[in-house]
């Protein structure tokens, strides 16, 4: 695993988007050790939480994103690098960020497909929505629409987690 440190003047939000299970979470937390004054917004928990009261409508999705962009925010502007860890589904959402936040944001998507995904399921989602007991639920009966020009491309099924580390660690400090 990388030793470096990231330790920049500039505070930064990171935000890993792609489906469940593509391993956001696991790239959260991989990355938090090597970035100076961290803190780690991860959508599970979040909806567990303040974004408790939304569903899965495009709606809900939207003003989940938009909490977590200014919740994140709020921790840049306190000197604090922010890694957020959502599907956010809507290239709107993350746009929208991406206004809110400036130059120090950096989208990261966590590409892998969805049949990984699926063969994946840690938390057994998928199952839930291809037997209908979840409705709305991204990659299934709801849409994810891949970033267009994101600042990296990870492939978690075709690199290990410190390669996928890695590459986003040299996009934040080009040094490296």
């Amino acid at each position: 695993m990388l030793q470096q440190e990231v330790n920049e003047d500039m505070s930064r939000m990171i935000w890993l988007t792609g489906l469940s299970g593509s391993g956001k979470s696991t790239l959260a937390e991989a990355l938090r050790p090597l970035i100076e004054n961290c803190h780690i917004l991860d959508g599970d928990v979040l909806r567990r939480g303040i974004n408790q009261d939304l569903q899965f409508s495009e709606e809900d999705r939207l003003e989940a994103g938009r909490r977590i962009g200014e919740i994140g925010k709020i921790l840049l502007d306190a000197k604090l690098n922010v890694i957020v860890a959502s599907i956010s589904p809507f290239r709107s959402t993350r746009d929208k960020v991406r206004s809110l936040i400036g130059e120090s944001y950096m989208e990261v998507y966590v590409r892998c497909p969805l049949k990984v995904c699926e063969e994946r399921d840690p938390k057994g989602l998928y199952k839930q929505a291809r037997a209908g007991q979840i409705k709305h639920f991204t990659g299934i009966d709801s849409p994810y629409e891949e970033p267009i020009q994101p600042d990296v491309i990870v492939e978690t099924d075709k690199l290990s987690l410190e390669e996928c580390v890695s590459k986003i660690i040299q996009c934040l400090s080009p040094a490296y």
